[in-house]
């Protein structure tokens, strides 16, 4: 009996880092993340990354690095707004990292403004008690 109560609490134990990297708690995250790029503020999005992080912009040069993905977002927050992100899957990478696939909208601000709509994958580690960005792939369905 003993052995079957210490088999569960391990059970229970290994199963709480995948819980917190279930959907609904990777969304709160995404929703963090289109709230401080839709307010145009750059260092609060670049925050949520890795300081080793790494961006990879749809036909654009690879980005790496706090400061550089700061300064890639200042640009990007000049041509795009109104973003939305929406958690497709999460896939925990153990207890200290998880894959997120998802989709995302936006609108361009050229005139006329455009909707555009596309896919991502980024993988999210955990460091000193924090989800951070480390790897942001994406690109726009046309």
């Amino acid at each position: 009996m003993v052995r079957k109560i210490a088999l569960a609490a391990c059970l229970v134990l290994c199963a709480a880092p995948a819980m917190a990297q279930s959907v609904a708690a990777i969304q709160k995250l995404d929703d963090a993340w289109a709230a401080a790029f839709n307010k145009g503020d750059a260092r609060a999005v670049a925050a949520m990354y890795a300081e080793d992080a790494y961006v990879l912009p749809n036909m654009g040069d690879m980005v790496h690095g706090r400061p550089a993905i700061q300064a890639f977002l200042t640009d990007a927050m000049k041509q795009i707004g109104d973003i939305s992100l929406k958690a497709a899957d999460v896939l925990p990478l153990g207890g200290n990292a998880a894959r997120e696939i998802g989709t995302f909208t936006m609108k361009t601000k050229g005139q006329p403004p455009q909707d555009v709509a596309g896919k991502y994958v980024v993988v999210w580690r955990k460091i000193n008690g924090r989800w951070l960005l480390a790897t942001d792939i994406w690109n726009s369905n046309k």
